[in-house]
């Protein structure tokens, strides 16, 4: 199997944690991409979905899922989202596709966070993927001189912003061996709005796609 295969192996599986007639979360990315198509061609029917970003709004109203805004309800069923990286804790980086910070808050709303991931995600230690920290634009230079003094080396994405108005600094080479310490030290420095650390709000299940078939991971 290819990346795109492994990827909708978990995407399919996914389906099957997704509850009836409840409201879900839908996090942003390739894989959730593919979920989103697989949700559609299954049949279930939810009440509404709350999306992480305008990439995924799109595609839901692509193939007539309902959105819902999270102001608009009281609880979600599940989260799905995918990751850039999951640890054997089943911490992740996230933000590759720019969405951290609503992907954050979906998360924090859910019942259960469901991670869909191709093999190549599942790492021993996280940072080998640059992690994304969203900042305020006036504030990136700051930002960036106190993530220098962490041990990262920070590095604007160009000429992107987010759906937020704000930017995204990508940190390489962050010795990450702590990630939930790290991802709460991050946060405390003034001009950052979120850091693409989900170790707070990590996964309650991992599916993921190998040549074999779904794998499901539990941790909690």
């Amino acid at each position: 199997m290819n990346q795109q295969e492994l990827k909708r192996t978990a995407a399919r599986k996914a389906v099957e944690f997704v509850p009836e007639n409840e409201y879900i979360g839908i996090g942003t990315g390739s894989t959730v991409n593919l979920f989103i198509e697989e949700l559609a061609a299954g049949g279930k029917r939810i009440k509404g979905a709350v999306s992480t970003s305008s990439a995924t709004s799109a595609l839901l109203a692509k193939f007539e899922i309902p959105e819902v805004a999270l102001r608009e309800v009281i609880r979600l069923g599940v989260y799905i989202d995918g990751a850039d990286e999951i640890n054997h804790s089943l911490q992740m980086i996230k933000g590759g596709g720019g969405a951290l910070l609503g992907e954050k808050i979906v998360a924090s709303a859910s019942d259960k966070f469901v991670c869909i991931a191709d093999e190549s995600k599942y790492v021993a230690q996280l940072g080998r993927f640059p992690l994304p920290v969203e900042v305020i634009p006036s504030a990136r230079s700051l930002v960036a001189r106190q993530l220098l003094k962490l041990g990262g080396e920070p590095e604007l994405r160009v000429g992107f912003t987010t759906d937020n108005g704000h930017e995204i600094l990508d940190i390489h080479h962050l010795d990450i061996n702590q990630p939930l310490a790290l991802e709460d030290e991050i946060n405390k420095i003034t001009g950052v709005v979120e850091n693409g650390i989900f170790a707070r709000n990590g996964a309650d299940v991992l599916i993921l796609g190998r040549a074999s078939g779904a794998e499901v991971i539990h941790i909690r």
